[in-house]
């Protein structure tokens, strides 16, 4: 999932983020907003890191967030083309 589709999909998206970083709280997750920048800027706080570190972190994160999503759409599709059992 590219940067765009997670920030569109914040509100959905921020559980897994709070998964990944778990120091952050909720009104961390409401400043943040879907804002990449801001994600980083809060992540290099809370945990130390450098802005590499966490820039590397976020890439792997969107990878994993795409996977997910197109587990879920193949899911669906494949339920939807067997039909009722």
């Amino acid at each position: 999932m590219n940067w765009d589709q997670i920030s569109g999909n914040w509100k959905q998206v921020r559980g897994k983020v709070r998964e990944q970083w778990g120091r952050l709280t909720d009104d961390d997750l409401d400043v943040i907003a879907g804002k990449r920048d801001q994600l980083v800027g809060k992540i290099q706080q809370v945990y130390g890191k450098t802005k590499e570190e966490v820039e590397t972190e976020i890439d792997a994160f969107s990878r994993g967030c795409e996977c997910d999503a197109q587990t879920a759409a193949t899911a669906g599709a494949s339920s939807a083309r067997q039909g009722p059992r």
